[in-house]
């Protein structure tokens, strides 16, 4: 069985190369760019509008061909969780990007990520693992040797472990939010979900000064809503703070557009 398994995937990824080579040859060799969003409607937004920004370009014809499928009916990515099964939904938005035509995945949404791995094998699309991508940004960046890295994120994401498993393995230690600054934070993410950004903004940024205040030199805003709720200090450009988001766009652009970095 998993030999079939593994052959059909194969099957689907020729089936999925065909059609993409196909499209980017009648595009100058551009590949579709696929994102699977809605986990929040913002934070795709928001990567989007990353992305654009991430992309070199001085006109509308340079920019990278995408098609998002935002779904936010998906249920809550909790691992585990006594909730529905999110999966179903995500493979469904995954297939229907590959049946669009794309051959380069984004999921902007950390805790998803959980699932990547099965979406791969079930799907045979490129994903971009954010998750891998922003762990191999931060052991790339020059912070005091043997550092910790404080992970703001959704108490779900925090459980799974994907980034403290993910820093563990470029030898970083992490640090994570106590109880009373974690039901901050899921409650500042509630808040961007439902369009409270003021609030969501003062809650969110309390705690990253609280982690400031420990002497963390970097500290990953690890939950999609995160970046949104505190912009005004990633426009100061602040380098103590690390965006996942961004770092995405910043990926797919290195993949999609390699001869213009």
């Amino acid at each position: 069985m998993a030999t079939d398994t593994a052959v059909m995937a194969a099957d689907r990824n020729e089936e999925s190369m065909t059609v993409s080579a196909q499209q980017s040859d009648q595009h100058g060799g551009r590949p579709l760019v696929g994102i699977l969003g809605g986990m929040g409607p913002a934070a795709t937004a928001d990567f989007y509008r990353k992305l654009i920004e991430r992309t070199p370009a001085t006109r509308d014809q340079d920019h990278l061909r995408v098609v998002i499928w935002a779904d936010p009916t998906v249920p809550g990515r909790a691992r585990g969780g006594r909730g529905a099964d999110p999966y179903p939904a995500l493979l469904e938005g995954a297939q229907n990007l590959r049946t669009l035509g794309a051959s380069m995945v984004a999921m902007p949404c950390n805790s998803a990520h959980a699932y990547l791995d099965r979406l791969v094998q079930d799907t045979g699309l490129h994903f971009v693992d954010m998750v891998r991508e922003t762990t191999r940004w931060v052991a790339d960046l020059d912070p005091p040797e043997n550092d910790a890295v404080g992970v703001l994120g959704a108490r779900q994401l925090i459980r799974s472990g994907l980034y403290q498993q993910g820093l563990a393995e470029h030898g970083i230690e992490t640090v994570v939010a106590d109880g009373e600054e974690q039901a901050a934070l899921d409650l500042a993410i509630r808040y961007v979900k439902g369009g409270y950004f003021g609030a969501a903004s003062r809650l969110a940024t309390d705690v990253a000064n609280a982690f400031v205040d420990r002497g963390l030199t970097r500290i990953l805003l690890a939950c999609t809503e995160l970046p949104i709720a505190m912009s005004a200090t990633l426009a100061t450009g602040d380098p103590r703070f690390v965006d996942p988001t961004d770092v995405l766009a910043r990926a797919v652009v290195r993949q999609c557009c390699p001869a213009r970095q």
